[in-house]
């Protein structure tokens, strides 16, 4: 792996435009099993929520064998076939609303190689900046790792333990359909998510593998339904290990005792951590 021409991709940017519609929201609301009134033109979106829009339209003539846009284009030609969502950081500044027409700046920040357990690794940070009516909203820095193939008989990596004493926790069960209505609302076509034979005898995985994005905005959801009234300044998040199907999780949080900030986490039915977070309020 060429690291140097892969860093050649560094500075690269993209520029895109949306409108913020109501339709993509409450299309999540049904999906989360949420009961929530329908918005209208001005309400704001919750944070996360901006991961409806400004979806990839990349013709079918550019995806490639796992369901996402071939390799090169804006994205580096990282010569690995698996990549993940490993984390990401994001700062509020205003909420983007219904109705406004928005735009969306993109930025690869960083390229990077290393070699783990389980063979080479490569990491590309991606800066996204979201204007809404009113000038910036969003600020995100997206971590995306791409890994070498598995092999079947790989033994899975050790769990980390979840953290206990969670304030709130709210679970959920994990299914085919959930993970087909998640990939269709964010335009996501890779296969790992819905697509059982490919994730178990391509990727060797032992089932479908449940979005990152997914899982964050169910951990930022936790701190929107216990604290209606707070206001999330940012929110880090870094995936641990993968959920699978039929895993259930265990959303869980605890605020500080200042009440400045929310730690978050995912814990898998065995008291494995597989997701980390923490969202700092105003």
């Amino acid at each position: 792996m060429d690291v140097v021409k892969l860093k050649e991709w560094v500075g690269k940017t993209t520029e895109s435009q949306d409108e913020v519609t109501a339709f993509p929201v409450k299309a999540l609301a049904a999906t989360l099993d949420y009961d929530d009134p329908a918005p209208v033109r001005g309400d704001a979106i919750a944070p996360l929520w901006h991961w409806l829009y400004f979806l990839p339209l990349h013709r079918q003539s550019e995806i490639g064998s796992d369901g996402h846009a071939s390799r090169g284009g804006f994205l580096p030609p990282v010569p690995l076939p698996r990549r993940m969502w490993a984390g990401g950081r994001l700062w509020f500044h205003q909420p983007l609303r219904i109705g406004d027409a928005a735009s969306k700046v993109s930025r690869i920040l960083d390229v990077s190689a290393k070699s783990g357990r389980s063979g080479s690794l490569a990491f590309v940070t991606v800066e996204h900046k979201y204007y809404g009516g009113n000038g910036l909203a969003v600020t995100e820095e997206h971590d995306i790792v791409y890994r070498e193939s598995a092999s079947p008989n790989a033994p899975a990596p050790e769990p980390v333990p979840a953290p206990t004493g969670e304030e709130w926790v709210h679970e959920v069960a994990t299914d085919p359909v959930l993970l087909f209505r998640f990939s269709a609302l964010t335009f996501n076509g890779h296969r790992i998510h819905y697509d059982k034979q490919y994730v178990t005898a391509v990727e060797h995985y032992p089932d479908l593998i449940v979005h990152g994005p997914l899982q964050a905005m169910l951990m930022l959801e936790l701190v929107r339904k216990n604290l209606p009234d707070a206001v999330v300044k940012s929110f880090s998040f870094r995936g641990v290990r993968p959920t699978f199907v039929p895993q259930r999780i265990f959303v869980c949080g605890k605020r500080s005792e200042d009440g400045k900030t929310v730690e978050l986490w995912i814990r898998h039915e065995d008291g494995a951590l597989a997701m980390s977070a923490t969202a700092e309020l105003n």
